[in-house]
């Protein structure tokens, strides 16, 4: 079994993160415009309401509230970002593809 560095599974697991996201999304938007009876599967069934939510927005401050320096802080962020790297060409199989049912696609030899 061939094992990955943590920056090359780091970076697989945000591409399939990413499509997963994706689906999702079309998922979502095919369960919105489904009527009611369209919703339930047969392991689970698909709620959809709607909830209103306060809040805040910093933009309906008058402008010298918004930038007073007295009002903001400033804060250390460590961010880690994957880059490809192409010396020796993609990881063979990667990155999987996957028909719209789920299943992993079999590559034809």
């Amino acid at each position: 079994m061939h094992s990955l560095s943590p920056a090359d599974e780091l970076a697989e697991i945000r591409a399939e993160i990413a499509r997963l996201q994706a689906r999702e999304a079309d998922l979502r938007a095919t369960l919105l415009a489904t009527p009611e009876e369209g919703r339930q599967g047969r392991w689970h069934r698909v709620e959809v309401t709607e909830q209103r939510v306060r809040q805040f927005d910093p933009a309906l401050l008058p402008e010298a509230i918004r930038t007073d320096p007295a009002y903001w802080r400033e804060s250390l962020r460590t961010v880690v970002r994957t880059l490809a790297v192409q010396a020796r060409g993609p990881r063979p199989g990667w990155p999987i593809r996957r028909s719209s049912q789920g299943a992993a696609e079999r590559p034809m030899h």
